[in-house]
């Protein structure tokens, strides 16, 4: 089965519309959404709704401390993004308002854990940047294969059974051999708000029959984006963010 998996969509309607035609054009038959899916960006209504519709058909997905945030007023975060979050809830309806405070902090499914941050506390959203914090994560659970986002940079991390960390940098387009016996942990980039460099859209493609995952890119229009960010009186600085990836 190929599994698209998607992270940190921030309302970015045009990098989800991007990345959902692509992986549907490679032959995705399942979607894990771990978290994210308002917050900066200018369509949380599209997003959202669309979020509804893909889990009504059977997608999985986690809550981000993005869409936590718009139930729990205590949630706080950077100046910007608190506006953007203010902003979302008066965007939002009650149906997509309660659909987002009603979403798993984690899932299980297949012998694969879906967190959107670090899994020892997912309601703190710790980061997972490194070997240490992706062991940490990675020692809370069995399971062969953790899923997660938050970052915004792609990055891969395996456990070996004496405890050995090995960090990978993935390569766009190339698939990993996810080898049996170690434990692997996958941070899937950002769609709507890449911080690694690169402008385009990230999600990965899981192939489960041949163990196999893939980190993606997908251009998209970014032009679209940033003009709905402006155009609705949120800080400039986030739609300039996107055309540096960062």
């Amino acid at each position: 089965m190929l599994i698209a998996v998607f992270a940190d969509i921030h309302a970015n309607r045009q990098a989800f519309e991007a990345c959902l035609a692509r992986a549907k054009s490679d032959g995705a038959e399942k979607i894990y959404l771990l978290g994210d899916i308002v917050g900066y960006g200018a369509d949380p209504d599209w997003c959202t709704q669309t979020a509804m519709e893909l889990v009504g058909h059977g997608a999985l997905a986690v809550r981000g401390n993005h869409d936590n945030a718009i139930a729990v007023p205590s949630e706080r975060m950077n100046a910007k993004a608190q506006v953007a979050i203010e902003w979302t809830r008066n965007v939002l309806g009650r149906a997509e308002r309660q659909f987002l405070a009603e979403l798993p902090l984690s899932v299980e499914d297949g012998g694969r854990l879906l967190v959107h941050a670090d899994a020892t506390a997912p309601a703190q959203w710790h980061y997972v940047t490194d070997g240490q914090s992706a062991t940490r994560s990675l020692e809370v659970t069995r399971l062969p294969l953790t899923l997660c986002g938050h970052v915004h940079i792609p990055a891969l991390y395996s456990l070996s059974s004496i405890g050995k960390i090995t960090p990978f940098t993935p390569k766009t387009g190339v698939p990993i051999q996810l080898i049996k016996g170690r434990q692997w942990l996958a941070v899937v980039g950002s769609v709507g708000q890449p911080r690694d460099g690169n402008p385009a859209a990230s999600y990965a493609m899981l192939d489960t029959d041949r163990n196999e995952i893939t980190f993606c890119r997908a251009p998209y229009d970014i032009d679209g984006a940033a003009a709905r960010i402006r155009d609705n009186g949120l800080p400039p600085s986030l739609a300039e963010r996107l055309y540096e990836g960062h």
